[in-house]
């Protein structure tokens, strides 16, 4: 499937040819009425222009038979050139092609300023969940996407950055700013796809985080091995998550209502300790008090060595290395990391 930038070629191509085939026109019926006729410069392109637009005005002066033979001819090549140029434009303008370059070419601008945004390639169902919850997060995210229609419903989209192509391609992940960017989401509905795009965004940006779609059975492992940093596979999950609705139905409608329909009031966040106070470094969660200071929870710690402990005691101590997984509202959580870093005290 052609990418956008050929698409876009291939219609300044068509316009260029238009308008050079008709500037051709202009000149050589305005040389030809100069030296035929002998009219002067104004004349000879006043003749030319009613001659091509068949409008029906009289000529300066009356020809001789050579002028009426070269006006003749000129009539001929001349009227499908110029209805040629007049659609070909018309087109450009009123298919909004004009418009979209335009509207691309300052989403392209956006795209190159951006640093540590996240790629989002395929703008499905698992694609636009992945916008939604990134867009709640305040991270900046790019979509690709191949299909027109779903280009033509994001261009509808206010500060929504986008690039029409196959994110399969060098040069459309390059044109995404892949070498700055700090995760890739590749939830094209192809798993070809997606391993050949986590090789090409791997080799591109070798430090990239990319998180990957997976159908078939045994396909998570070859992305893994590609590259891939996480393979999701919707299908497994959904058959858990259902089993589970019959079996724990209140655990999992508590889980949903805390991970997937965060409010002001329930919200999960992860605070990096990499910014921790001194004072706080080493120290026990008791010793925080962090319940008491914010009304936030500490539900689960990772640590250096990527080991999870959920419900940490209050005698855990806290390193600089480690990721903390905060319960509260969002007030309380933002209290929680600026105590932790220093920006208010105690």
């Amino acid at each position: 499937m052609p990418n956008n930038s050929n698409i876009q070629r291939a219609n300044f191509r068509s316009v260029y040819y238009a308008l050079t085939l008709l500037a051709g026109v202009v000149v050589v019926g305005t040389i030809g009425f100069i030296f035929i006729e002998g009219y002067s410069f104004i004349d000879a392109f006043f003749m030319t222009i009613i001659t091509m637009s068949t409008v029906g005005f009289n000529e300066v002066q009356p020809l001789s038979q050579a002028g009426q033979i070269f006006t003749s001819f000129l009539i001929i090549f001349s009227f499908g050139i110029f209805a040629y140029a007049v659609s070909t434009l018309t087109r450009y303008v009123v298919d909004g092609i004009f418009r979209h370059y335009f509207m691309d070419t300052k989403i392209k601008k956006q795209i190159e300023k951006l640093r540590n945004h996240v790629i989002v390639c395929g703008y499905g169902r698992n694609g636009r969940q992945a916008m939604t919850e990134l867009t709640r997060h305040g991270q900046s995210a790019i979509i690709i996407d191949d299909k027109d229609d779903i280009i033509d419903e994001i261009r509808n989209q206010r500060d929504v950055l986008y690039i029409h192509g196959n994110a399969t391609s060098d040069d459309i992940l390059q044109s995404a700013n892949i070498e700055n960017a700090r995760a890739l989401i590749a939830a094209l509905p192809n798993d070809a796809d997606n391993l050949f795009l986590v090789l090409t965004a791997k080799e591109l940006n070798p430090n990239l985080k990319i998180i990957s779609r997976a159908s078939e059975a045994h396909s998570d492992k070859k992305l893994k091995m590609a590259g891939a940093t996480n393979v999701i596979m919707p299908d497994r999950i959904g058959g858990q998550r259902m089993a589970k609705l019959v079996t724990q139905p209140d655990v999992i409608d508590f889980l949903d209502h805390i991970m997937l329909q965060s409010t002001e009031e329930n919200h999960i966040e992860e605070i990096s300790c990499n910014r921790l106070k001194s004072c706080f470094v080493e120290k026990s969660i008791g010793e925080w008090a962090i319940r008491q200071n914010t009304g936030a929870n500490i539900i689960g710690i990772k640590t250096r060595g990527k080991k999870y402990i959920v419900n940490p005691s209050p005698d855990v101590k806290i390193s600089s290395y480690d990721q903390l997984f905060v319960l509260g509202s969002m007030d309380q959580i933002q209290k929680l990391t600026d105590i932790l870093t220093g920006k208010i005290s105690l």
